[in-house]
């Protein structure tokens, strides 16, 4: 799917700051916070095509939208996330609403349902997850019952809860995931249909903006030209064509929430003097809470921008990659935010400084959108498989292809995947993922080694400019990352192979332990560097 073109793009981009820097001011997003209130009107605000119309990026241009291609999004979605996660859910949750009908719908039911999304600004929900189910979307209860006239199925039935849905209270149009005689299958209901309703909105920890309720299904009739793309069973399928990319509006979100804080935390430190320094001088405070999180960030932002670029190049089957940009940018946020607090003391545990909020409103991109558990699972299961397949080489394969150079870690990067190679091998001849905990750590380390991977190659032949960062300081960035991913991979996974009894008495030689310590000859240097560079990106005010 092409970009849009470079002006567009900064323009709408622009307009967003302009109205959040005139409506969205910190005091307003605290009162919303404060008194857990929906701001109706800065959604309509944010649809109205006279002032942003931002629904029109997710709809395609021949029903009146600006067909956003996935890059797209992860830049609105970033920048939305950065002035407040609460609002940019209610957003992200009319995106999802359309996934269904984008991916799944006929002809007739997308010119009709995204035309009308496009003129009337519709907000919509995603009605998927239940609440004994939860992410579970198999093991879902909501039924569609048939209503047959004359041998013919002329309408369904639909009963069943769902639990935890954004939007779920405020929408205008809903697609909601059912339990056909065909299978899982997915159908449009507009608001106020009889035996339709909602319940009160949840008392959340954060995004206190955004509405979230459980919907209520009583015999809900729906004519049958609203089961989306005419034909029973395809619900599932659907739904995991979509999560590569929703997944990766999700990262954005981690991304933007988390640069949001810790750019304050940088721009403190540079006025908060102790010891006759300001602590932007200090290494005990910025090695420790200020520089591994902008690395951290900025090597998800490399896998996010890949991932978005081989989406937009109509690649399929990326649920993988975008479960990999998911976890790493919502973690990532969510200790940079959690850090932040930290950095500010006092200041950063009281609500007036904004990163407090911050904090508990991006915690929930580690749950939404497939918890981190998930994405772990997810990410082992997917790389566990292209390992048997390929009997043993996927990650040797990928080391020997690397691009990328020293400068920018590459050896420790293909160190780090070859080092993962062995580790899977291990657990294969081993058994050891028979334990489930080992799994789910394989697909921890796996987001390590492939963003380190991606990160030392982008920083040398595409780097990111969307910070003001020069290829100097991304190169420090993807080393430093480098280092950590690989001391990651060789340590932890020694350490979790020894405790699911692994007999090789040789692993740690073949993880490449001991490369992985000398791999972190020059890691003060490159964060003494990054430390000063970030004080400089992001001068006090």
């Amino acid at each position: 799917m092409p970009r849009l073109d470079t002006d567009t793009l900064e323009m709408l981009l622009s307009t967003l700051r302009e109205y959040a820097g005139r409506e969205l001011r910190p005091e307003f997003l605290l009162k919303l916070d404060h008194e857990d209130v929906f701001p109706e009107k800065v959604l309509k605000d944010l649809y109205d095509p006279q002032q942003i119309g931002i629904h029109l990026l997710f709809v395609p241009e021949e029903s009146g939208g600006l067909g956003g291609s996935a890059w797209d999004i992860y830049r609105v979605c970033e920048v939305m996330a950065g002035i407040d996660l609460g609002i940019a859910t209610g957003v992200l949750a009319t995106c999802l609403g359309a996934d269904p009908i984008m991916v799944g719908a006929t002809a007739e039911q997308k010119a009709h349902w995204m035309k009308r999304l496009a003129d009337e600004g519709l907000l919509m929900a995603y009605g998927a997850t239940e609440p004994q189910a939860g992410s579970d979307l198999a093991a879902l209860q909501t039924t569609a019952t048939p209503v047959v006239e004359d041998g013919t199925t002329v309408a369904y039935r639909i009963s069943g809860r769902k639990q935890w849905i954004s939007n779920g209270g405020v929408a205008d149009l809903y697609t909601i995931l059912a339990n056909a005689p065909g299978g899982p299958t997915w159908f449009v209901v507009e608001k106020g249909a009889p035996g339709f309703s909602h319940g009160k909105p949840e008392d959340k920890h954060g995004i206190r903006a955004s509405n979230t309720a459980a919907l209520f299904l009583e015999e809900v009739l729906v004519p049958s030209d609203r089961l989306i793309g005419g034909v029973e069973g395809k619900g599932l399928a659907q739904a995991q064509a979509v999560f590569g990319y929703t997944r990766l509006m999700v990262a954005a979100f981690g991304l933007g929430a988390g640069w949001a804080a810790l750019s304050r935390a940088i721009r403190y430190a540079q006025t908060r003097v102790q010891g006759g320094a300001p602590l932007s001088q200090k290494q005990g405070y910025t090695h420790k809470l200020i520089v591994p999180n902008a690395v951290r960030l900025e090597a998800a932002r490399a896998y996010i921008e890949w991932t978005a670029e081989r989406i937009d190049a109509g690649e399929p089957d990326l649920a993988t990659e975008g479960a990999v940009a998911k976890y790493t940018a919502t973690e990532a946020g969510n200790r940079a935010a959690e850090d932040s607090i930290q950095a500010l003391g006092g200041y950063g545990y009281t609500r007036e400084y904004l990163v407090e909020k911050i904090k508990r409103d991006v915690r929930i991109t580690t749950i939404y959108e497939g918890t981190s558990e998930i994405m772990e699972w997810t990410i082992a299961r997917d790389r566990w498989q292209h390992h048997l397949k390929t009997k043993g080489t996927w990650y040797a394969d990928w080391a020997a292809r690397l691009g990328g150079t020293a400068a920018t870690g590459a050896p420790a990067a293909a160190q780090a995947l070859r080092s993962l190679g062995a580790l899977l091998e291990r657990c294969r001849i081993d058994r050891l993922t028979r334990n489930q905990h080992i799994l789910f750590r394989l697909g921890e380390l796996t987001s390590w080694a492939e963003t380190a991977a991606i990160f030392s190659e982008r920083a040398a032949a595409k780097p990111s400019t969307v910070l003001p960062f020069s290829a100097e300081v991304l190169a420090a960035m993807a080393r430093v990352h480098a280092r950590e991913a690989l001391m990651k991979v060789a340590g932890d996974g020694l350490k979790w192979a020894n405790a699911a009894g692994q007999t090789d008495p040789g692993l740690a030689a073949a993880l490449g332990l001991e490369k992985a310590f000398a791999a972190q000859a020059g890691r003060i240097e490159d964060e003494d560097l990054l430390a000063r560079e970030l004080a400089r990106a992001f001068p006090a005010e």
